[in-house]
């Protein structure tokens, strides 16, 4: 979709009702406040017909983070085609969308050396801005109020909060037993946070009000998981769980907020933790190397992206695949292998709902996976690609991630 396709597509939903005509012609600097009740449906607001004014005249593009090239490539999502390409800070991670929604911000964490930036895209002309330095920038959230960005330093076992958009420091808090923090997700009332500790095998809640941690949970590991050697059939495609603890990445809140369900690598499934209680109430296997999580545009399932392997470096061609779980049953109802083997990664769902996009981890390309049959399409991109983000997205404001929205 162009520029002026975008345009005709507001008009379409201003004239069907779907936005409301004075919303619409008015200055779109800020999407709405975060709202100070929990909401019945946390996704509610993320279907297509709730796209912003704020970013009507963003251009639609996949802005894709090459973590060993060093370079984002832009994908125009009509044509498949890549459309731009520049350079970023040192080994780029995640491109996220700022709380405001008008800025992308490319994290470069440059693990293991202290050159860690963030480089701001203005989605208007797809064009990058001038980098600012920060501390090992893994990955970025926002609180749900909009009033700090949180820069997740995961070498440092601590999380930074920082002006949305000077990125000028505010105050940290430390996680000194949530090695690898990474990912990350909130509750509907927006008090807690729920990070993902991917080097301990566990997860920690963080008390935003009280700007503390709120305690640890260790995830249990299962019996048996995917394993990861060839197969003759089925009946060999499981093995004992040997692991002494998992590899959790992703995060995401159940609708009603009830619920956190959280990927694990080396678990090869989805953990059920219970919000209220703080425990482990089940488990769902999913694929090997389960990894990324995403919300369908209707808030009625969630998309986890097996990256095919246990490894944090994998092979090319890997088992990889997309498991898809009804929310209401917490039941498995689909599968999609990747055709020839992959690694599905991170990404998000298209604007519309009708597509998946998803870094091929391993094997540089993009995925664009139809939500209706699982087909796969496939784009050439640069070394190594990981968190990309789909532009622009349904929401009054971003949580941060890959579009973690509200």
């Amino acid at each position: 979709m162009k520029p002026s396709t975008n345009r005709i597509v507001y008009a379409a939903l201003a004239a069907a009702g779907l936005i409301a005509t004075g919303t619409l012609l008015a200055a779109a600097t800020a999407p709405a406040a975060a709202p100070a009740a929990a909401p019945a449906n946390v996704y509610a607001g993320i279907a297509p017909s709730n796209m912003s004014p704020a970013v009507r005249d963003h251009l639609p593009r996949v802005y894709v983070p090459n973590l060993r090239s060093n370079d984002v490539y832009v994908i125009d999502p009509e044509s498949m085609k890549v459309v731009d390409k520049f350079k970023v800070g040192v080994g780029p991670q995640h491109v996220v969308p700022g709380w405001d929604l008008q800025t992308l911000w490319v994290a470069n964490n440059a693990e293991r050396t202290n050159k860690g930036s963030l480089t701001p895209i203005d989605p208007r002309t797809g064009k990058p801005g001038q980098q600012i330095p920060v501390d090992d920038p893994y990955n970025m959230y926002f609180s749900p109020d909009g009033k700090s960005a949180i820069v997740v330093a995961e070498a440092l076992h601590r999380l930074d909060f920082r002006d949305p958009h000077t990125m000028a420091m505010q105050y940290a808090i430390d996680a000194p037993q949530c090695g690898g923090i990474n990912h990350a997700d909130f509750s509907p009332d927006g008090r807690y946070a729920m990070f993902t500790c991917e080097f301990n095998g566990s997860v920690t809640r963080i008390d935003l009000q009280a700007r503390k941690v709120d305690g640890y949970l260790k995830l249990s590991m299962p019996t048996t998981r995917f394993s990861e050697k060839p197969t003759i059939d089925d009946v060999l495609a499981s093995e004992v769980c040997t692991s002494k603890k998992g590899m959790p990445q992703d995060i995401r809140v159940s609708p009603d907020g009830k619920r956190y369900y959280i990927a694990d690598m080396d678990a090869d499934g989805v953990h059920i933790v219970d919000a209220a209680s703080f425990q482990k109430v089940g488990f769902i296997p999913t694929g090997l190397g389960a990894h990324g999580l995403y919300p369908s545009r209707d808030g009625t399932k969630l998309y986890v992206a097996n990256r095919g392997t246990h490894k944090i470096h994998g092979k090319r061609k890997g088992k990889g695949s997309v498991t898809v779980i009804d929310f209401a049953t917490e039941k498995v109802i689909a599968t999609w292998p990747i055709p020839g083997g992959g690694s599905p990664d991170m990404g998000n769902v298209s604007a519309d709902g009708k597509y998946l996009w998803l870094s091929g981890r391993f094997d540089d390309v993009v995925y664009r996976i139809d939500t209706s049959n699982g087909d796969v399409k496939q784009v050439k991109v640069g070394q190594e690609p990981h968190g990309l983000t789909v532009w622009p997205q349904p929401g009054r404001y971003s949580l941060g991630h890959t579009g973690n929205m509200r």
